[in-house]
C-alpha cells in the first residue's frame, strides 16, 4: 500500500525541488562527487588537494562540502584533469518531445 503523503522523486533532486537550472546543478554535484571520491581515494588533505588544484584550502573545503556556487562546470572539469581524469563531452540530438538536458556519466577506474 502506498502512502498518499509520499511522492516518488525523479532522478534529479534539483528538479524535484523546482530549481530552474536543475540539470546543471545535478551535473555540477556529480562532478564534485567525483572530485571528492578521488581526493579521498588518494588520501589527500584539503591543503594538498588545494595545492594540486591551484586553490586555497577554504575553497577546497567548500568544494568537498558541496558548496558549488563559486565553481563553474569548466573549472570542475579542470580540477578533474588535475586529479588524473579525462573529461569527455558528447553531444546528441534531443528528442522532438523534450528539451535538451545535461548529464554526467562516470567511467569506472
Amino acid at each position: 500500500m502506498s502512502d498518499p503523503l509520499i511522492t516518488r522523486g525523479s532522478t534529479n533532486v534539483f528538479a524535484d525541488l523546482g530549481f530552474e537550472n536543475a540539470d546543471e546543478l545535478l551535473a555540477k554535484s556529480e562532478l564534485a562527487a567525483q572530485i571528492l571520491k578521488t581526493v579521498r581515494a588518494r588520501g589527500l588533505t584539503q591543503a594538498a588537494a588545494g595545492e594540486l588544484l591551484g586553490i586555497s584550502q577554504p575553497k577546497v573545503s567548500a568544494l568537498l562540502n558541496g558548496r558549488l556556487d563559486g565553481f563553474s562546470t569548466d573549472r570542475l572539469f579542470r580540477f578533474l584533469n588535475c586529479l588524473g581524469w579525462n573529461v569527455q563531452i558528447r553531444l546528441s540530438k534531443a528528442s522532438a518531445k523534450s528539451p535538451g538536458r545535461i548529464q554526467v556519466t562516470s567511467a569506472r577506474r
